[in-house]
């Protein structure tokens, strides 16, 4: 399988570490093969270095935009690229939803969650048994 996401300019990436974890970030510069110049103003993502072990490459590159380009024009470009709209399409950023909204469930919506598997899963058999079982006319 080849490479298609490559370190360069312009590339989404994902932070998953830190205090920004979960948030979009666009590579403005790279610094050496370790560290990334990243900045998003549009997720409240401020310039700053970071590790490329931190980030997630994603599928979405910027075009246009030249090396440490500033804040107003990497705003200006991933708004009228909607990269956000496309991210939230994506099936990655909706398992991380799922995710955190599993994660922050309450003991009672957990409950809720199990009763609603049980059943589903008996409606399944049910079916399962009506078809198995062979007609008697």
């Amino acid at each position: 399988m080849v490479f298609t996401r490559f370190v360069e300019i312009g590339r989404v990436a994902l932070i998953n570490t830190g205090s920004d974890a979960g948030k979009l970030c666009v590579i403005v510069d790279v610094i050496d093969q370790r560290r990334a110049l990243v900045d998003c103003p549009s997720t409240n993502v401020k310039r700053q270095a970071m590790n490329l072990a931190n980030v997630s490459l994603t599928t979405f590159v910027l075009p246009n935009l030249s090396h440490s380009v500033r804040s107003k024009k990497v705003r200006q470009v991933f708004d009228s690229e909607k990269i956000l709209e496309k991210w939230n399409e994506t099936a990655w950023a909706k398992k991380l939803l799922t995710r955190t909204t599993r994660r922050n469930l309450t003991d009672f919506d957990r409950f809720k969650v199990k009763r609603a598997k049980q059943k589903r899963a008996r409606l399944i058999s049910g079916e399962v048994k009506k078809r198995r079982r062979p007609s008697k006319q």
